[in-house]
Parts: C-alpha cells; sequence; structure tokens
C-alpha cells in the first residue's frame, strides 16, 4: 500500500468515525431529553398525588361513605403504582443513557486514536520529504563544488 492511499485510508476512517461519533451525540442527547421527560411525568404524578390527598382531606368527612372511601384508597393505591412504573422508567431511561454516554466516550477515544494516527502518519511523510530535499540539495552542492574546482580539460582538481 502506498503511503498516500494509507493516509486516504485513514482520513477515510476519521470520516467514518466521525459520522458515527456525531449520530452517538444525537442518541446521547436523545436520552438526555427523554430522561428529563420521564423525571417531568413523574413530578406531575407526584403533584397530582399531593393535590388529590390534600382535596380528599379538605373534604368534608360527613359526606365520606365507605364505598367512596374504599374507591379513593383504590385509586391512590392506582396512583402509587404508577409513580412507582415511572420510577422504574427513570432507571431504564437513566440506564440507557449511561450506555449510549459510554458509546460516545468511545466513539471519541476512537477518533482520537485515529487522528493521532493520521497527525504521526504525516509527520513521518513530511520528515522523509525533507529528507529528499536535503539530499537534492546536497548533491547538487557537490556537483557545483565539483564543477568550480575541477579544471574543464584535465579534470585535475585546483588546491584554490
Amino acid at each position: 500500500m502506498s503511503v498516500m492511499s494509507d493516509l486516504k485510508s485513514i482520513i477515510l476512517a476519521i470520516e467514518l468515525a466521525t459520522r458515527q461519533r456525531d449520530e452517538l451525540a444525537k442518541a446521547v442527547g436523545k436520552a438526555e431529553r427523554n430522561v428529563r421527560f420521564a423525571k417531568d411525568q413523574l413530578t406531575q404524578l407526584e403533584g397530582y398525588v399531593a393535590d388529590t390527598d390534600n382535596r380528599w382531606l379538605g373534604a368534608a368527612s360527613s359526606m365520606r361513605t365507605s364505598e367512596l372511601v374504599r374507591h379513593h384508597y383504590q385509586f391512590m393505591e392506582r396512583l402509587q403504582q404508577a409513580v412507582g412504573l415511572q420510577s422504574g422508567v427513570i432507571g431504564n431511561t437513566a440506564r440507557q443513557l449511561e450506555f449510549a454516554s459510554k458509546a460516545l466516550l468511545q466513539a471519541e477515544f476512537r477518533l482520537s486514536g485515529l487522528n493521532t494516527i493520521l497527525k504521526t502518519r504525516q509527520e513521518a511523510l513530511l520528515q522523509v520529504q525533507r529528507r529528499r530535499e536535503q539530499r537534492e540539495i546536497d548533491e547538487f552542492a557537490a556537483q557545483k563544488y565539483i564543477r568550480t574546482h575541477t579544471s574543464p580539460i584535465t579534470g585535475e582538481q585546483h588546491g584554490y
């Protein structure tokens, strides 16, 4: 594989890794929004539970029948189940966020590694080019020295 095609392959890998990283960053953003949404829903549920309890406590107790009390407790039990389920949703979305964040971090490390490889290869290529240019300059200087210090007819060197 030639040096240039090697560099092109690395650049292509960097472009692909960048796209993957960007997609993972979008997934992290979506997971963060999902966690916020789930927490907001839990807050709303908890607020509704508190409001319902306050209304129940504020209502006249003389109007409460055993049937009404039983329905209230069943309703409150269902609300508590909903709060528990929503807490589970928050746990799931938080795990998804953690997974997405770890994947994003791995993608960042991979991209950083590829950029380091590219930089190293480019520096090595530049060093080879500089050596080649220096060798050409040295050869040119040697030829010029030989031309200026050698007699054109006899090939003898002058000692001046």
